[in-house]
């Protein structure tokens, strides 16, 4: 199958675009390359990622705010070599993988992709559904709509209006900073935290810490940039657009990530209002910074979900599509990529019908999706590693001595944080408590 996509036919190419808008500047340029980053690296600030970083600022105040450091950096190195190699191969990782590595490991890391992913798309519409209640939307009226609204989106529109619609949900984001602004906090001590690392020895904080790192870098982040890459045609010679598109959207999504712990820090620490969820979160800060600060907060989680429950089952669908060898594109129709449209189709509708179960037990699903990723993920960055070092693939991209020892100790770190997580998680279900 020729791995040209034909929607790069659609669009003018970075390049073109800086010779036709010199007038303009080149930040006409970089503005036009946003797009797989900056929606990647938002769809992991989803349900659970906000949940955890509201249960952080809750429970410890400002203390997290150095690890948010750490992340960008982590996150942002994994995040460009995924760009990177759709951009010089033109192929997705599935593609990659099955090319390069033996079949049983190819089997493995596609089904437990499969698995996880659909995990994570169940509890996005949990969190569609919560978010709407905070406004007085039944869960039963905005979940099934919402999923409707999704379905539509990707499958009656081409790459660009995608893309353009998953930008415009970005900006939901803003919401948060809203929301630590009305929060009041102590603007002297969080300047100091981001500066001053504190690493604590109470077992429930290290667990946090890991909680925060080994989940914010999730597989299918890294699945949907370099997928979304190839789709949108970029090629080599216009990679520092899209680089310079992967940082700046990396930097946006954990500085809302930041602002996330400043509202809850300002606000439920002092009181010692513990949080589980998102909406929980949401909730608490009605009576103490204000119904707007509440709403700002639920407006930003009601985004942040519609964005993830996009993107994920997108991105599980350019995934499975790429393994089987399907055509596969948000811009082909149903009669030329019936396996890509319907398979979208059903992780859509089956996510968002289990995700109005009665009763559903969202923690305990939670907890089984976040082992599943943790064991995944790790998998998954060394399969990364070893192919952006492939001579024979990546020519002159292949990584430079010192980001390829950054990005080594990033993958060997967030792997075993990943894995030290599942043990934590696996010795909770037994009632068996670290430091206990």
């Amino acid at each position: 199958m020729a791995n040209v996509n034909p929607i790069s036919e659609q669009f003018e190419t970075a390049a073109e675009l800086a010779h036709g808008h010199k007038k303009r500047g080149k930040i006409w340029v970089y503005l036009m390359a946003m797009g797989p980053g900056l929606i990647a690296a938002n769809a992991g600030n989803d349900a659970g990622g906000i949940a955890t970083y509201a249960s952080a600022g809750a429970s410890y105040g400002y203390d997290f705010l150095w690890v948010m450091v750490v992340i960008l950096f982590s996150l942002g190195v994994v995040q460009e070599m995924c760009a990177r190699l759709g951009t010089v191969t033109g192929k997705g990782f599935s593609d990659l993988v099955r090319e390069n590595f033996s079949l049983r490991m190819t089997v493995f890391i596609l089904f437990a992709l499969l698995i996880a992913n659909f995990g994570v798309i169940v509890t996005e519409f949990v969190g569609i559904g919560a978010a709407a209640e905070l406004f007085g939307v039944s869960r039963y009226i905005a979940v099934p709509v919402s999923a409707v609204l999704l379905w539509v989106l990707i499958t009656r529109g081409s790459y660009s209006r995608v893309e353009k619609i998953f930008l415009v949900l970005t900006l939901v984001f803003l919401s948060y900073i809203g929301s630590a602004i009305l929060g009041k906090p102590d603007w002297h001590e969080v300047v100091g935290q981001i500066v001053t690392p504190q690493i604590k020895e109470d077992p429930a904080w290290l667990t946090l810490l890991i909680a925060l790192i080994g989940t914010t870098i999730t597989p299918y982040m890294q699945l949907y940039v370099q997928s979304a890459v190839v789709e949108k045609g970029v090629k080599p010679s216009e990679y520092s657009f899209t680089r310079f598109e992967v940082w700046a959207g990396t930097f946006f999504a954990v500085a809302i990530s930041g602002f996330i712990i400043i509202a809850t820090a300002a606000t439920l620490f002092p009181i010692g209002q513990a949080v589980e969820t998102a909406a929980d979160a949401a909730q608490a800060l009605a009576p103490i910074a204000g119904q707007y600060a509440s709403q700002l907060f639920a407006i930003g989680l009601l985004g942040a979900c519609l964005l993830a429950g996009g993107v994920l089952p997108l991105s599980t669908t350019y995934v499975m599509s790429e393994a089987l060898g399907f055509e596969r594109g948000v811009s082909f129709s149903w009669r030329e990529a019936p396996v890509f449209q319907g398979m979208f189709t059903v992780l859509l509708g089956l996510g968002a019908a289990l995700a109005l179960i009665p009763n559903l037990p969202v923690i305990q699903v939670l907890l089984g999706v976040q082992v599943l990723q943790g064991l995944v993920l790790p998998i998954e960055l060394f399969a990364i590693l070893t192919l952006i070092n492939n001579v024979e693939l990546m020519g002159k991209y292949v990584n430079r001595r010192a980001y390829n020892l950054a990005a080594w100790t990033i993958a060997i770190v967030v792997s075993l944080l990943s894995l030290t997580l599942i043990v934590l998680t696996v010795l909770d279900w037994f009632g068996i408590k670290l430091g206990g």
